[in-house]
């Protein structure tokens, strides 16, 4: 807020002034006596309210050339402020003053009290008339385009951009940080971390300094440090701008807010956890582009994609994908849901929570505090009529049963669950009691995955293999399945790694990931095993072997002879 002001009684009193004026000389008699008589009325009004606000014990406001400053907007969305018809038009100090047709409404009081808690201030109402309000309303307008939905803190789409202007490498984020105030210094992170394709930003007190790390393609990488000594107003600001209580700091919090970027929405979901030196924060960038892979461009292989797409064209069965948090899984399974959703068909997730929308899919999130669980949420979800289900996964016994039935019965249904591979599904299931009877002939298709950093393309250099890693290497080539159609010939190999010094173009070597697949067919085989009742993961791994279905090591390696990624990057990420 600019300096000069004045109190905030000289501006409540100053409210009356007219913002323009014209000379009399330039109206006819006419105009001029519609223009008196309209102003009279005005002033009815306004004495009206002024005696009503004395009434119900409240003060008065008239917006109409009221300084109104943009700090004060910018802590109530224009959306929101036309549904209360109620607009914030003063904030001074701890001091914030909000105009509305009726104070004494209990959404607005509501609103009100979490307006000063969020920003440690005293809130005070003020009736002001229809058309006051209308006028205050139209400031909005004047406001650059504001990208925080909540929380009453703003990033503009301005700020991130200059920022991003400024950021070539990894290594210009410090310098930005250096230099960047404690106003500047989100913007800042969050430039840089949507520049270089961060999927999350790590924010961690240490005891000297505060840490800055960003994932990125999977990797946590450090970026930079800034001082400790605006570390409690850094936090608060990050607080204020994703709707999070300021004074709270002994227990974690979870909020999001919303910022565009070159024509994307970007959510930003956040998250605080009290530590030793003080809470650390994440801020997880939810991309839209990030999850926009079509189902032939997630890196099967030919017979691989053969086999899914044989699949999940079937109107009926379970396809379950496997596989720990950050492994791709629901990057898969939109791009199947992506490559089912034509008109003819009603598609239905459930997901926990939505993290990105998808153009003509029903996505519905589940709410455990309300008991709208996966299991609740999927017996609805039946009662709807629809064609394809997603259930974001399979954790119980109840989730798993109505799954099954939901398979039996006609629905398409996919789903993930946590198991290192996809033999493990199977004696998965059958752990948490379900009838083999039933699971056998609703499973379709099992994958397994994982996501591995592709080489940079402009940096990659030819790599040159031990004795020991050859002899690995071969040894996993050669227990590729013949029945698999996908038996390499070892001399054709190019190897390549990453250029431990990067370059313009990437972050270290590697630019983006590429998925490594192993898909398990259920077929007659398989079924009459899981009839059986005892299936352990030896069990499935043979049947998967004789069946031909090449291992996600074995899948990985077969890119590392192609140069997408290193031996290095599969034996980290995917190793059996």
């Amino acid at each position: 807020m600019s300096n000069g002001t004045g109190s905030i009684e000289d501006l409540m009193g100053n409210n009356k002034k007219p913002i323009v004026s014209s000379h009399p000389d330039q109206l006819t008699t006419q105009e001029q006596l519609q223009k008196r008589m309209g102003s009279i009325r005005a002033d009815q009004i306004e004495k009206v309210t002024e005696q009503k606000a004395a009434v119900l014990g409240v003060g008065y406001v008239d917006l109409k050339g009221f300084p109104v400053n943009a700090e004060a907007l910018r802590l109530l969305p224009e959306e929101r402020a036309r549904e209360l018809k109620a607009i914030p038009f003063l904030l001074q100090g701890e001091e914030i003053r909000i105009a509305a047709i009726d104070p004494t409404n209990e959404a607005v009081k509501e609103v009100a009290f979490q307006m000063g808690e969020r920003n440690r201030a005293h809130t005070a109402l003020y009736l002001t008339s229809q058309q006051s309000l209308e006028q205050g309303l139209k400031l909005y307008a004047t406001l650059p385009k504001i990208i925080v939905t909540k929380g009453g803190v703003e990033i503009t789409e301005e700020e991130l951009k200059a920022f991003q202007d400024q950021i070539q490498s990894v290594a210009d984020i410090q310098g930005i940080l250096d230099k960047a105030n404690t106003t500047d210094l989100v913007a800042a992170m969050l430039a840089g971390a949507l520049e270089i394709g961060t999927s999350d930003v790590h924010i961690e007190a240490e005891e000297k300094d505060v840490a800055i790390r960003y994932r990125i393609d999977g990797v946590l990488q450090d970026i930079a440090k800034i001082r400790k000594d605006i570390w409690d107003q850094l936090i608060n600001r990050i607080k204020l701008i994703a709707g999070l209580k300021l004074n709270v700091t002994a227990k974690p919090q979870d909020g999001r807010y919303t910022i565009f970027i070159k024509g994307e929405k970007v959510d930003v979901r956040t998250s605080t956890l009290p530590t030793a030196y003080g809470e650390s924060v994440v801020m997880r960038l939810l991309v839209p582009s990030a999850i926009g892979l079509e189902f032939a461009q997630l890196g099967f292989r030919e017979a691989a994609f053969k086999k899914l797409e044989a699949e999940i064209v079937k109107p009926n069965g379970m396809i379950v994908t496997t596989g720990p948090t950050g492994s791709g899984k629901t990057t898969t399974l939109y791009a199947i849901l992506k490559r089912l959703n034509t008109p003819d068909v009603k598609i239905i997730t459930l997901e926990d929570p939505v993290e990105y929308k998808l153009e003509g899919i029903n996505q519905s999130q589940i709410d455990h505090t309300k008991d709208y669980t996966f299991s609740a949420g999927l017996r609805s979800i039946l009662r709807q009529d629809p064609d394809i289900v997603m259930v974001g996964e399979i954790r119980d016994k109840e989730t798993a049963e109505t799954a099954i039935q939901a398979a039996l019965t006609g629905h398409l249904l996919l789903s993930t669950i946590h198991t290192n591979d996809a033999a493990g599904a199977v004696p998965r299931f059958l752990s948490m009691g379900v009838e083999p009877a039933l699971l056998a002939p609703a499973l379709r298709i099992i994958m397994g995955q994982r996501l591995v950093r592709r080489l940079c393309k402009t940096c990659a250099v030819p790599a040159t293999l031990t004795t020991e890693e050859l002899e690995r290497v071969t040894k996993i080539i050669q227990a590729i399945p013949e029945a698999s159609g996908e038996k390499p010939d070892l001399t054709t190999a190019h190897f390549m790694t990453e250029n431990p010094k990067g370059c313009s173009v990437c972050t270290g070597g590697f630019k983006g990931r590429v998925g490594v697949y192993e898909i398990l067919v259920v077929d007659q085989v398989v079924e009459e095993r899981i009839r059986s009742g005892s299936v352990s993961d030896a069990d499935m791994r043979d049947i998967a072997f004789k069946q031909g279905m090449v291992t996600m090591e074995q899948d990985g390696l077969l890119k590392a002879m192609e140069g997408q990624t290193s031996i290095q990057e599969i034996f980290r990420v995917a190793a059996n």
